[in-house]
């Protein structure tokens, strides 16, 4: 069957191209999570969107703070710019999103995939978080499925559901640039994982091999770096023709069963992320801490093994 979905999108970067159809794109690095947030606007209108947000947390004191999240704040207000949007790629597992936060400073609305409702059956089960965590999603104003298309300002915008790191990522096209989450690294440094609850090492291969089908001058905007060996500075903004000739894990040539097992292998080899607990429990609520308890405060629970 053809794939409409990526027709769509595909086409969407050519036309874009051609009729210098670009958003500007500021990127907001966290290294503390290694995290890139995107503030991606329509230079014609000034509509922008903010992508992956982060909220500052100190597991040590669980203390929260807004500071990067200000610097975006900053940033929009300096530069005039009117926030449509709040978009994250999927519900992260090594940071926390800041996104109601921004949402009260700057408006816009908060979207994510429609898949979200099994990420929250799947973690509100293993969080025991009870029957007030609603499990419909209802915590985000919008919930894309595969094919959605909207406009950010004058720029055209698709939507590709690409799971396996986990059941709900999501890919944002935005004119002619690709938003595409924990996917893919930069060439060097490969492919995100697939052991999390719900994730699948085959089900990342067909998502990743669909995102390749873009055309290759695509200019693709990544989650997260951390420096392959030997590369001296972070960089988190690539090309589909460079992901396709150079990704270490994925280039072209690299069949399903080969990459199956090699990312198996190497997942079984990586420690959990250092704020998966309260990273999990607060973005399957969309960026909102859980409900407060009967003396007003928040908590984050941690499973025990009894093994």
């Amino acid at each position: 069957m053809p794939d409409t979905a990526l027709e769509a999108a595909a086409n969407q970067v050519m036309t874009c191209r051609a009729t210098g159809q670009a958003p500007v794109v500021r990127t907001f690095f966290d290294l503390p999570t290694f995290t890139a947030t995107h503030v991606v606007h329509d230079p014609a209108t000034r509509a922008c969107a903010i992508i992956d947000s982060v909220m500052d947390y100190d597991p040590a004191s669980g203390r929260t703070d807004h500071a990067m999240a200000q610097d975006i704040v900053d940033y929009v207000t300096a530069e005039k710019l009117r926030v449509e949007w709040l978009l994250e790629t999927h519900v992260h597992a090594d940071h926390l999103s800041a996104a109601p936060w921004l949402q009260k400073r700057l408006g816009g609305r908060l979207g994510i995939g429609h898949a979200i409702l099994k990420v929250q059956d799947i973690f509100g089960k293993l969080f025991n978080a009870g029957t007030r965590f609603a499990r419909d999603g209802s915590q985000f104003d919008a919930l894309f499925d595969d094919g959605a298309r909207f406009t950010l300002g004058a720029l055209p915008v698709t939507v590709l559901h690409v799971p396996g790191h986990t059941p709900a990522d999501m890919a944002y096209v935005i004119g002619e640039a690709a938003f595409i989450g924990d996917t893919l690294f930069m060439p060097d440094s490969g492919t995100a994982r697939a052991d999390f609850p719900g994730g699948d090492a085959r089900m990342l291969y067909h998502s990743i091999r669909r995102l390749l089908a873009l055309p290759a001058e695509t200019r693709v905007f990544l989650c997260h770096d951390y420096k392959a060996p030997g590369r001296d500075a972070f960089a988190w903004e690539t090309t589909i023709g460079a992901e396709r000739d150079n990704n270490v894990h994925v280039h072209d040539g690299v069949d399903e069963n080969a990459f199956v097992q090699m990312r198996t292998a190497r997942d079984a080899t990586l420690s959990l992320p250092n704020l998966i607990m309260p990273s999990v429990q607060v973005n399957m609520r969309g960026g909102h801490l859980p409900e407060p308890e009967d003396n007003g405060v928040s908590y984050i629970k941690i499973p025990l093994s009894r093994s």
